[in-house]
């Protein structure tokens, strides 16, 4: 037995190599010391070596196949100019595994310019260059999911880009103060200094795409407008691109006033993450009966990202799973706690029933 066990045949492995005679275009590939090259060691369990202008890979023959369609998809990513550090060669991974189809450079290419002497934003995944493409072809768009998978700063970003190309007059940021803790007549100020705090993320987004003077020199002549929601009732939007953030505190009614404020030649797109309300007990956010009510109106966008989309640490992502995990147990719960409550109803009624038929019997 010991002896047939010792003839198994091992698994077959293979190994190929990869030359790449630009040395500038090899460092920018494998990064310091081979950093770069980490990443598609675990992933495909292969053995990954380097040697002069030479990347040599090792392992089962269809790891080494989708390793090496790795590095030719990054290859071509870093010969376009774009940056690669590890985590953007595991976010390549990820994106090549789950869409096979896609080709590295030409998603990255899908940059939106945001003026001159600021570098594009580009697409980190296939989500976001879904959201990037309906935000251009769709006038009111939904990006819907966790914190960190880029909605808001890509809004953004088309925000900027479509301004200083002149497609529209000006840019409406706006996001619902909702009182998480402290209520807001305890801080001091008048209404818009109380709810400043809340815009900020908006405010660091905008210094982003342009510096701090060119900024506050449209925010000063209202080219660009920060505000609380509330701020937009009773008022058309025309000629401008509206950004809605944190759309899932929003009411019903607020959702339904915003998105009827789009006055012509306007695009509205909706950012929010329906796991985190702040709404009082009772109160259903206007972002979910959105997407139920409009998910299929001709002309709205519904583009969805989940936690494989986070683009931020990569412990953000882990943190996300375990509390969605945490959500969907709770719904399975709720859900069998109802089922159980039914299935007793059910009983007694037919307990109920099968008396009152005896009970007949009897008279």
């Amino acid at each position: 037995m010991e002896e047939a066990e010792s003839e198994a045949p091992s698994p077959v492995r293979i190994s190929t190599e990869v030359e790449i005679e630009d040395s500038g275009l090899l460092v920018a590939l494998t990064g310091p010391g081979g950093k770069n090259l980490k990443p598609l060691e675990r992933a495909f369990d292969v053995g990954v070596g380097l040697r002069g202008n030479t990347i040599r890979l090792v392992g089962h023959p269809k790891s080494v196949a989708l390793a090496e369609r790795t590095i030719a998809e990054l290859l071509e990513v870093v010969r376009r100019g774009s940056h690669l550090g590890e985590r953007e060669v595991e976010r390549s991974i990820d994106t090549l595994r789950r869409h096979p189809e896609v080709k590295l450079s030409e998603m990255m290419d899908d940059v939106v310019v945001v003026g001159t002497g600021k570098r594009g934003v580009s697409p980190k995944g296939v989500a976001q260059q879904q959201y990037v493409r309906a935000m251009r072809s769709h006038d009111v768009v939904f990006g819907v999911g966790p914190a960190g998978t880029g909605k808001t700063y890509l809004a953004m970003a088309a925000a900027v880009s479509a301004l200083l190309a002149r497609k529209y007059k000006r840019i409406i940021l706006t996001r619902p103060a909702v009182e998480a803790g402290e209520k807001l007549g305890f801080l001091p100020g008048d209404l818009a200094e109380k709810v400043n705090p809340y815009l900020r993320p908006l405010y660091d987004a905008l210094h982003d795409m342009m510096d701090a003077e060119r900024a506050q020199d449209l925010l000063a002549r209202g080219t660009i407008e920060v505000a609380p929601l509330a701020f937009m009732r009773g008022r058309t939007l025309n000629g401008s691109f509206v950004i809605l953030d944190e759309a899932q505190n929003t009411t019903i009614d607020q959702m339904k006033m915003f998105l009827t404020r789009l006055g012509y030649d306007s695009k509205a797109v909706v950012t929010g993450d329906v796991t985190q309300v702040d709404l009082p007990d009772g109160k259903r956010s206007g972002l979910s009966d959105a997407i139920h009510l409009l998910g299929d109106v001709e002309g709205i966008a519904m583009c969805r990202f989940t936690d494989v989309d986070v683009v931020r640490h990569p412990m953000v992502q882990r943190i996300v799973r375990a509390y969605e995990a945490r959500a969907a147990l709770k719904q399975r719960e709720d859900e069998a706690r109802d089922e159980a409550r039914e299935e007793a109803r059910n009983a007694r009624i037919r307990a109920r029933e099968l008396r009152d038929a005896r009970e007949d019997e009897n008279d």
